[in-house]
């Protein structure tokens, strides 16, 4: 019984000292958050102040580049990337990109292999990442796709999920059936602010 008791003892500890630790980060007033991504983070059909990265700044006291561009497709965005990480500032990115990959009918497979070729480079500079998750958009309506999970649990990186699928799926907050307005930004941005929150990114 004793030899029993010290085997699940010992077990116990392996598993807790294995577990990774919380990694955790406070952006400062000098660093910068750069949103990446296409026309949800441009704010298609708002001002740039209403866009979900200006906002952003505003709760967070923190400065956001806005680097999305309408259309772009996340093979696009993979080769952008590169130039946009010259900021040395940058300590944090939000990606959001596969809306435009799901309109085109473009493989799914292609879309996680830009993703996690994204969050490589953002890693390389140090650079932490907040994966924001967009819905599979059809003629059904809206449903989850299961490779932002992947991607997250593969790269060890948080996931924001459900937050697209739930604006969009209401009339109020989006003007047309793609892209938010205004109301639809602000929580976004809402979203993303408890996101970094809850990750102790910012105060």
């Amino acid at each position: 019984m004793k030899y029993i008791l010290t085997t699940i003892i010992l077990v116990l500890v392996l598993l807790t000292f294995n577990k990774k630790e919380k990694q955790t980060m406070r952006l400062t007033n000098n660093d910068t958050i750069l949103a990446m991504g296409d026309s949800l983070t441009y704010g298609f059909g708002v001002s740039p102040h209403e866009s979900y990265p200006s906002l952003l700044s505003l709760l967070t006291g923190i400065k956001v580049i806005n680097a999305g561009i309408n259309g772009e497709t996340s093979s696009e965005g993979l080769q952008r990337l590169p130039s946009v990480l010259h900021d040395s500032s940058i300590k944090f990115m939000i990606l959001c990109f596969g809306g435009n990959d799901i309109m085109q009918r473009l493989p799914m497979k292609q879309l996680k292999a830009n993703l996690k070729n994204m969050i490589h480079l953002a890693k390389e500079k140090n650079i932490a990442v907040l994966l924001v998750s967009v819905p599979n958009i059809s003629l059904f309506g809206l449903s989850p796709l299961n490779l932002y999970e992947e991607v997250a649990d593969e790269e060890n990186i948080p996931l924001l999920s459900g937050m697209l699928t739930n604006i969009l799926e209401n009339p109020s907050l989006k003007s047309d059936q793609i892209h938010p307005n205004a109301l639809g930004y602000k929580q976004m941005a809402e979203r993303i602010y408890k996101k970094l929150q809850n990750l102790e990114i910012v105060p």
